[in-house]
């Protein structure tokens, strides 16, 4: 199995995963490393343990983090550089976790899973109205959600 870490500034990470967890419940091989920047120091150490030991435990590591050149992603780029099957996604959003937390177990490999969370990021994102959705359907929908 493909090994998922999520980090990110501030609470980033955290409030991810408690969506995860109410659309999807609790995921095996997933783990959230938070950046804070009172913990700046040692960050770097912190993310590196994460990810050493979920590889120790997985055939790879998918790292997700949320903001291309910022620290986290610095940090996970050099992690990534030095130990084998990791690899770095960036601009992380809920449905492309989702989607790939749901359908790893069937991936081809760490590569193809990091290009289909690529594929998922960017089709995830969409502007829509209520005019383009439909007033009728809008109205019709009494569910709460997800």
């Amino acid at each position: 199995m493909i090994g998922f870490i999520l980090t990110g500034h501030g609470d980033f990470s955290v409030g991810l995963k408690s969506a995860i967890d109410m659309v999807a419940g609790d995921q095996p091989e997933f783990e959230i490393v938070p950046f804070e920047g009172s913990q700046a120091a040692t960050y770097g150490d912190t993310l590196r343990d994460a990810i050493s030991a979920m590889r120790t435990e997985c055939d790879g590591v998918l790292v997700f983090v949320d903001l291309l050149g910022g620290t986290p992603f610095n940090q996970a780029m050099m992690i990534a550089n030095d130990i084998e099957n990791v690899e770095v996604v960036t601009g992380t959003n809920l449905p492309m976790l989702i989607e790939l937390l749901l359908t790893r177990s069937g991936a081809a490999g760490l590569e193809d899973l990091a290009a289909q969370a690529v594929a998922v990021g960017q089709t995830g994102i969409v502007h829509k109205s209520i005019a383009s959705i439909g007033v009728a359907q809008a109205a019709d929908d009494d569910e709460d959600g997800i």
